[in-house]
């Protein structure tokens, strides 16, 4: 057969391991750590899904080495835990069984530790422990490591690193970046040492180098060592790619991988987990550059999910190895897809940050396309019925595609429904916002899968009592959806109002000052993309802040794109009226208020579809109603219904 992507799909030897392609499964926590740090089941799950996805490597994280000055809630990897080796050696004997590299990514959190969890309680509940004495920006202390400290820090790296090689695991990463205590040791901005570990840039890389040799006596030669490290940190006071460049020529003896992610978490998020509002591949450039200087092989990643994208990477000498994370949660099988040629069948990543919100909400994972992340051993397998049924769908949306496609694997007689004369429902709105253009991909990749497993779809068909007396299904599937929002504002469906719906359909009309009513999360991002065409944008919301809806990972991102896009923020204003130059609120003050625009982009909000719902119910035997139409939520809550309604049959 021949490769549409013969380069990322072509095997690589690093050290004396051989790996299947290029596609790595990036270090991501696990969706369940026990109350002693071991690995639970549904983490070993979680791993297993991605080797069984056809990954060639899967990498666990973190196992924090050293508990005594790191106090976060993570992976620990110790001989005095009974529970600890048989854990780590049954997920990696997981990851094995089909045919992917196991992994094991030691860390050590520094100042950083907890510096992530919501209540300051928690933040401060152990000292924080770092190069040097320094308060970090949410005001949390850190005291200075001695070198005794360093030495023990070397050493329980190097234990640690034998007790996995013991477990199974046949590749070490390191973890040098993104703020974490090697990387502090790096950063002029956290080390202000003056013995031999700060100062010269030798100096501050020499904790680092002690820690890989000592993790390659514990493991010896030919066991690949990997080394994370962020090529460019990305604020001021850090350092930048040009020293990046020689820390790795300084590390380069002592690895066999050298891995360029970017930014620190404290201070970039968003950066080192590209958001929506960024290209992807954005930091790529930085592997680029360094492989350039250093002869062993060298790893990129950054929002990646287009397997032309990586091909080209690969192809140019870009980098060797490409990692993901967030698009292996979106769709573990996209290696496997890319291997058979079936790149159209790639469900993409929305970058969309609900797994990393899961994670701070919750300590497990959830990806807003996947339902099965997180929860692998609640149905890694969709089997099939027992009874094959004849199953109605009604609506076409994101609710309705993934309740067809699911009772479809499991053998059903499937007819799927819409009123409309194109699938997605909402998700058609995302056309015109090149941002969140992967939301709209989505209803069109769930209609392939749904066309493969045979669904009947009807388009321009709207579904009545009678309709489904006279199909008579055995189960129905209710997602009619929900509609906008439009509440009796004089003026608000005058000729210059378009509503965010619609936006698609008439993005001609639109002028050059406009006013997004409504600073939810779809009106902050459609004035984030306004604003991006060049208008002036002013966004009104009636609550004190905007986007409550947005979850906690997105929102900080949303809002500083805002600031940075120089958008007008009028929160506390209600809206009174709309005339031809824009809306009259009441403001704060409790005084009238012109917003000026042009044209007013009606954002505010969505109703489900009750009647239509409610119509339906008690006409077939099993009847669910799901997404939108059960409540207004966001596509996580649709997916998900949607795909347990169908197995539920």
């Amino acid at each position: 057969m021949k490769l549409n992507y013969p380069n990322l799909c072509s095997p690589i030897t690093i050290g004396n391991v051989t790996f299947r392609n290029r596609m790595f499964s990036a270090p991501m926590s696990g969706a369940e750590i026990t109350s002693d740090c071991c690995i639970g089941r549904s983490s070993t799950a979680f791993y297993e899904l991605r080797a069984k996805g056809g990954a060639a490597n899967v990498t666990v994280s973190e196992v924090m080495v050293d508990p005594d000055t790191d106090g976060s809630h993570s992976f620990h990897l110790v001989d005095t835990n009974e529970g600890s080796i048989p854990s780590f050696t049954i997920t990696a004997d997981a990851i094995k069984r089909h045919g992917a590299i196991p992994s094991l990514e030691l860390s050590h959190s520094g100042q950083s530790v907890r510096a992530y969890t919501k209540t300051k309680e928690r933040q401060e509940a152990p000292w924080q422990w770092g190069p040097s004495s320094f308060i970090r920006r949410d005001g949390v202390q850190s005291r200075e490591l001695s070198v005794a400290q360093i030495q023990t820090i070397v050493r329980k790296y190097g234990e640690t690193a034998a007790l996995a090689k013991r477990c199974g695991y046949e590749m070490i990463m390191v973890h040098a970046g993104h703020g974490w205590l090697l990387n502090q040791f790096f950063s002029p901005d956290t080390n202000h040492r003056t013995d031999q570990y700060g100062g010269s840039l030798e100096n501050r890389v020499r904790f680092c180098i002690e820690v890989l040799q000592a993790i390659r006596e514990a493991v010896g030669q030919g066991f690949p060592i990997e080394l994370r490290i962020s090529g460019d940190e990305f604020f001021e006071g850090g350092y930048h790619l040009e020293e990046a460049v020689e820390i790795a020529k300084l590390v380069e003896p002592y690895i066999d991988l050298l891995h360029v992610s970017a930014g620190s978490y404290m201070q970039g998020f968003g950066r080192t987990h590209p958001s929506m509002f960024l290209p992807h591949g954005v930091n790529v450039y930085l592997a680029a550059e360094i492989k350039k200087h250093v002869s062993v092989p060298v790893a990129t990643l950054g929002g990646l999910n287009d397997p032309a994208q990586m091909e080209e990477i690969i192809a140019s000498g870009q980098a060797d190895v490409i990692y993901m994370a967030r698009a292996l949660l979106a769709d573990h099988e996209l290696p496997r897809k890319v291997m058979a040629n079936r790149e159209e069948d790639i469900v993409r990543c929305l970058r969309c940050f609900t797994c990393m919100a899961e994670r701070v909400n919750t300590s497990t994972r959830r990806c807003a396309v996947n339902p099965m992340i997180g929860r692998e051993l609640d149905g890694m397998e969709i089997l099939p019925a027992r009874v094959k049924r004849r199953v109605l769908v009604v609506g076409a949306g994101p609710a309705g595609l993934k309740a067809a496609q699911t009772a479809a694997i499991r053998g059903h007689q499937v007819i799927l429904c819409e009123k409309e004369p194109e699938v997605g429902g909402i998700l058609r709105e995302e056309q015109a916002i090149p941002f969140k253009y992967e939301m709209y991909q989505l209803g069109l990749t769930l209609e392939r899968l749904c066309r493969q497993e045979g669904v009947e779809f009807r388009m321009n068909t709207l579904v009545t009592p009678e309709y489904v007396e006279q199909e008579a299904p055995d189960a129905l599937i209710v997602a009619v959806g929900s509609s906008p929002i439009v509440p009796p504002i004089p003026g608000l469906k005058g000729d210059n109002v378009i509503l965010v719906n619609s936006y698609y359909l008439e993005q001609d009309r639109v002028k050059d000052t406009v006013v997004v009513l409504g600073g939810g999360l779809a009106g902050c991002e459609t004035a984030i993309h306004l604003a991006r065409q060049g208008k002036q944008v002013a966004l009104v919301e009636m609550r004190p802040e905007l986007a409550p809806d947005a979850n906690c990972r997105h929102r900080p991102i949303l809002l500083e794109e805002i600031r940075k896009q120089g958008i007008r923020v009028c929160t506390g204003h209600k809206g009174l009226r709309v005339t031809s130059e824009g809306v009259i609120t009441e403001n704060p003050a409790g005084q009238e208020a012109l917003i000026p625009g042009e044209t007013v982009i009606c954002a505010l909000g969505q109703r489900s579809n009750t009647t239509a719902a409610n119509a339906l119910r008690g006409t077939a035997p099993y009847v669910a109603v799901v997404g939108d139409a059960w409540k207004v939520a966001n596509i996580t809550a649709a997916i998900y219904q949607g795909y347990h309604a169908a197995l539920d049959i």
